[in-house]
């Protein structure tokens, strides 16, 4: 699916490359600085350029490109979508988005990126999972890397979200009281004549509050 992965600063220099089989020259973006020169604003940059033997699939976000390189004819929405989906995991890790940061944590977006696509193929997409394979950044996990010499916080047992129907909940998960309890509101609309007898009748109702 995606062969490459290259990530452009607003001023095009490519300060990170991603690649999931051979190794293509980060030459492949002049095809894309070309449609970015022609297009009125970065917002407007064409999402899908074909190139001679590939496809560069981009989106722009937060000041940033991200080219995906695709040798075959796949989904544009699919590869689009998972494109996105990158942005809001480094996001939810790190609490923005942008060159610095993406700069700062190399370590941790490469671990990321290789637990997302596997052989460049979506594997795992959900930030809960993730967060148990990779430790999020913190004074504990760096203090730890410099006491065991070590540069990595991939977690070695499988998630249990990953044996879960549900990928964005843990496998196994029971609570004591199975119960759910509403707020229901209903209103009434009714006619009646001088008799007591029901004209007409309307009820409308909504659920104010849910708890457990």
């Amino acid at each position: 699916m995606i062969h490459s992965l290259f990530v452009v600063n607003k001023n095009g220099d490519v300060f990170m490359e991603k690649h999931w089989k051979s190794v293509i020259s980060k030459s492949m973006c002049d095809y894309f600085f070309e449609a970015q020169r022609k297009a009125s604003s970065n917002e407007d940059v064409p999402p899908v350029i074909a190139c001679p033997h590939h496809y560069l699939i981009n989106i722009f976000r937060n000041g940033l490109f991200l080219i995906a390189v695709v040798t075959n004819e796949v989904p544009p929405l699919l590869v689009i979508e998972l494109l996105h989906r990158i942005m809001d995991i480094i996001k939810d890790y790190f609490g923005s988005v942008n060159e610095a940061v993406i700069k700062e944590q190399y370590v941790i977006v490469y671990e990321l990126l290789d637990e997302i696509l596997d052989n460049g193929f979506p594997l795992v997409t959900e930030s809960n999972i993730l967060k148990e394979l990779i430790k999020p950044p913190n004074i504990l996990r760096s203090i730890q890397d410099v006491v065991l010499n070590t540069s990595t916080g991939v977690a070695q047992n499988l998630p249990a979200g990953q044996l879960s129907n549900v990928p964005w909940r843990r496998a196994g998960v029971k609570y004591a009281n199975n119960e759910a309890y509403f707020d229901v509101i209903e209103e009434i609309d009714a006619i009646i004549d001088k008799s007591g007898g029901l004209v007409t009748c309307e009820v409308q109702g909504y659920v104010k509050k849910t708890w457990f």
